[in-house]
């Protein structure tokens, strides 16, 4: 069954590295892995970040363009080849969708959202066109996946009844699964590297280091790292960035208890989660954040602020610890319980590895995906042939 498949915030292969490409591809990914057969409908970017609002209307129009394009383009296709759905990932007022509510209602097929957020303060600001086409479209979707619990107040009131649907975020696990051996040597060689010592337990964050609320979060960070007292630790910081010299000041009292990799992908990446013990990061204004998934996966007992979806990604008292976002003094108290608790670092990461992979992999997605796609594709056809 053919998805046409449209991101308009950014296309799946921009070049450009970012997490709404990456959770684009992995929308990609787990449409294949449930059986469909994704396809880019389009690559046109409605992202409009300036509050401009002449070229949010020249971005109307083109989107009005592209719509009557592809609407000529699948009528000329046996129905075999047309698409069965069309699906959406991640609008909101400044990316809004302008081509999927038409194509969809021209061709009489299920238009599908994922990831869509509503902000009514915005609905008389700067980007008030942007809000009235993206309500617009909340209001005609079939169907909305919810990976970010705390968008739900806000798309309830405009949404079809029962439209909405949690999806909890997702990864494919796989790369990130270890085993014991596999740390082993992972730590090792990351206290060769850093001189750190193997003993002593390392922290480790991965995040992109910029000048919102990221750095926020390094602030926090910092702050709790000073309140740790005596403990015996050390942190790894993965990533770069235009904030990366304030990071580095931040953590400069600290001397060589906290190292910085730059920016790791890969194997690289996967070592550094491998070797570590504990994931922390303050989650100052975190949608849910990826790297949180990762970690878990790779058998790290979390250490999260609360907010987004985090919940969705971390059982606290169970595979991690939750405390409120942004507050430095419970973030230490929470750090400090795990580094004086080896045994309870261990238990985490294990129960968090197999959370990861039952909740948020790409098995997972993929599972609820088809069952629920087939559901709206079904009813669909039934309600054209009645």
């Amino acid at each position: 069954m053919r998805v046409a498949f449209y991101a308009p915030m950014k296309a799946p292969d921009d070049p450009v590295p970012s997490g709404e490409g990456r959770m684009a591809r992995l929308f990609l990914a787990a449409l294949e892995r449930a059986g469909f057969e994704p396809d880019v409908a389009s690559r046109l970017r409605a992202y409009e970040g300036g509050g401009d609002e002449a070229r949010q209307r020249k971005l109307e129009g083109e989107g009005r363009a592209e719509a009557e394009r592809l609407v000529a383009h699948y009528r000329a296709l046996g129905l075999p080849e047309r698409p069965a759905l069309w699906f959406t990932y991640h609008l909101y007022h400044k990316a809004p969708d302008h081509l999927g509510p038409a194509v969809s209602g021209a061709l009489g097929i299920p238009y599908v959202l994922a990831e869509a957020s509503h902000s009514p303060k915005r609905r008389d600001g700067h980007w008030a066109r942007g809000y009235a086409v993206a309500q617009d479209a909340i209001s005609r979707a079939d169907r909305v996946y919810v990976l970010n619990s705390n968008d739900r107040a806000c798309l309830e009131p405009i949404a079809k009844a029962g439209a909405l649907l949690d999806l909890p975020p997702f990864i494919d696990t796989t790369p990130f699964r270890v085993d014991e051996a596999e740390r082993r040597r992972a730590r090792q060689a990351l206290a060769v590297r850093y001189g750190f010592e193997e003993a002593t337990p390392l922290v480790l964050t991965v995040a992109m280091m910029r000048r919102d609320q990221k750095l926020r979060s390094y602030r926090v960070l910092a702050d709790s790292f000073a309140r740790l007292g005596n403990c015996r630790w050390n942190a790894l910081l993965v990533g770069d960035g235009p904030a990366e010299d304030e990071v580095r000041a931040l953590m400069e009292p600290f001397g060589s208890r906290v190292a910085f990799a730059g920016r790791l992908e890969g194997d690289e990446l996967r070592e550094a989660y491998a070797g570590a013990d504990i994931y922390a990061w303050p989650s100052v204004k975190e949608a849910f954040g990826l790297a949180f998934i990762e970690a878990a996966a790779s058998g790290l007992a979390v250490m999260a602020g609360r907010s987004g979806g985090i919940h969705a990604i971390v059982d606290h008292g169970r595979t991690g610890l939750v405390v409120p976002a942004g507050d430095s003094h419970t973030l230490a108290e929470g750090l400090e319980k795990l580094l004086l608790d080896p045994a309870l670092v261990s238990s985490m990461g294990r129960a968090g590895a197999e959370r990861a992979e039952a909740v948020n992999g790409l098995d997972a997605a993929a599972t609820l995906l088809r069952a629920d796609l087939l559901s709206l594709v079904s009813r669909q056809s039934g309600m054209r042939d009645a």
